[in-house]
């Protein structure tokens, strides 16, 4: 007897022949139609639905909306997507993708090496240097064989403690530890491991010249007035360094006025880095004080992934309200019409997006920051920028700048002839929900490139001052790729080199 498969309804967004709304010329009359009726089964559900939904009224639940003619986010069945389809073969209906932050991953265990009996663990304790107190929630990955990822790992404890299923000693290739936040994440080579060792991680210190603080010094409090800067991230968070001037969360379900953090801390970091106005060693400065920040959360309460759809949703939001430079450090999905067609309207409307180039290794440019409309950034790193003992001095990898051999782009980095510029994206200290932390990425390298970019433009009055279409958004664009130093590590790994 044949075995039935199960059907499974699932999201889709449906989108107009072109763009995120149904206007002349792109789409017919008829697109319009039917994403307005959509629409009104949205906003009146007891109604009766529309003549040309009438036979799908009762298949197809209608979640969110992009405009009354807009995009559309709706459940159902896939044979009735197929028939909605062949009715409308001008609609474009796609599935519902995730994508992801673009910091740097941490590393972990992939193949456990066979445990000892607990009592042959290795203890080990994780302290800060600042004071000997123990920190607690501590990741530790000790790798007995760093190129197979063969090793273990653990959380330390109150008492700032992890036991490691080791055996009694042990010969590590790269002890990794990673503390939440505060302090400096450390890395260890080809040491001996044994139970009683004691590690310490060394506090933040605002003063110190991190990568983003080398290469931009001195930069004014009322650098980046007059241009705003949309942030489509996991929320921002209220913090003593940060003006958050407005926003919206575009996640369905959710609170649209909540658009501070999700539990992540990403998008404040990526949004200190942008327009921090702390005055180090008291607080953090980012690359544009003075330009207004506003934040778009399209990552749900505790979220890992943001969906296509709240993603253009957030882009769309941010070109309403008229953000010149829209930042995302996310990434990873493949190339999606959803999403795509909101990087395309914000050109169309005079809003640059900045896209993180995604941490992959060296591979090739990720999703949304491939589009040919987006500028892609890559992670810049240098040494004698971090601690010689920290995570970071693991990211260091040739080629080396012809211009500064210190200077290197991150072994995590993806590049590509796609990368329009580089940015400082190797222990980068910004603003964290209750304080501060040092993330690596192009989650960082992308903030940085955008709040020059804002400094930079503030000073371009005639520019901003254009109408908000495409020749703007063209005119930035120019603007920027012309206000370059290269390093001399060629166009695949800096595109146009750094901005200056």
């Amino acid at each position: 007897m044949a075995r039935t498969t199960k059907r499974a309804v699932q999201q889709f967004v449906v989108l107009p022949t072109r763009g995120l709304k149904a206007r002349a010329p792109n789409s017919s009359p008829a697109v319009a139609n039917v994403l307005l009726g959509l629409h009104q089964m949205l906003a009146a559900p007891s109604a009766a639905p529309p003549p040309e939904l009438r036979a799908l009224a009762k298949k197809v639940r209608i979640l969110d909306s992009i405009h009354d003619d807009g995009a559309k986010l709706v459940e159902m069945f896939p044979e009735d997507a197929s028939a909605l389809r062949a009715a409308n073969p001008g609609l474009r209906i796609v599935p519902v993708v995730y994508y992801y932050t673009a910091v740097a991953p941490r590393h972990a265990v992939a193949a456990a090496v066979a445990k000892a009996k607990a009592a042959k663990a290795i203890k080990i304790q994780v302290l800060s240097s600042a004071d000997q107190s123990p920190i607690a929630g501590a990741t530790v990955v000790a790798f007995t064989d760093f190129a197979n990822k063969a090793g273990a790992q653990g959380v330390t404890d109150a008492n700032g403690q992890v036991s490691l299923a080791l055996g009694t000693v042990k010969k590590i290739e790269r002890l990794y530890i990673y503390a939440e936040g505060g302090f400096w994440n450390e890395l260890r080579q080809n040491i001996t491991l044994k139970t009683g060792a004691k590690f310490q991680l060394r506090k933040i210190d605002l003063g110190f010249t991190d990568e983003l603080k080398f290469l931009y010094p001195n930069v004014a409090l009322a650098d980046g007035t007059g241009v705003t800067v949309g942030v489509v991230d996991t929320g921002i968070a209220n913090h003593p360094d940060l003006t958050i001037a407005g926003g919206q969360n575009t996640v369905v379900g959710e609170n649209p006025n909540d658009f501070g953090d999700n539990g992540e801390g990403h998008g404040t970091h990526v949004g200190g880095i942008i327009a921090g106005h702390g005055t180090p060693p008291a607080g953090m400065r980012g690359m544009a004080p003075g330009a207004n920040l506003r934040s778009y959360r399209v990552f749900g309460k505790g979220a890992k992934g943001a969906s296509n759809f709240a993603i253009a949703k957030g882009v769309d939001a941010a070109v309403q309200d008229q953000c010149d430079l829209i930042n995302m450090s996310l990434g990873g999905a493949a190339p999606d019409e959803a999403t795509k067609s909101a990087i395309a309207d914000a050109r169309a409307a005079g809003s640059l997006a900045i896209v993180a180039a995604g941490n992959d290794g060296r591979q090739p440019v990720s999703f949304p920051a491939s589009d040919p409309l987006s500028i892609a950034v890559s992670a810049l790193g240098r040494k004698g920028t971090y601690p010689a003992d920290a995570v970071e001095a693991g990211d260091e990898m040739a080629p080396f700048a012809a211009s500064d051999p210190k200077d290197f782009i991150a072994a995590f980095s993806n590049v590509g002839p796609e990368i329009a510029f580089t940015g400082p994206g190797l222990g980068i200290i910004s603003t964290f929900p209750g304080g501060y932390a040092v993330l690596d990425g192009t989650s960082m390298a992308c903030p940085a490139v955008t709040g020059v970019a804002a400094r930079l433009l503030a000073a371009q009055k005639q520019i901003l001052a254009m109408p908000r279409d495409s020749a703007r958004s063209d005119a930035m664009a120019q603007f920027l790729l012309q206000a370059t130093k290269s390093l001399g590590l060629g166009v695949t790994f800096e595109g146009r080199g750094l901005l200056s």
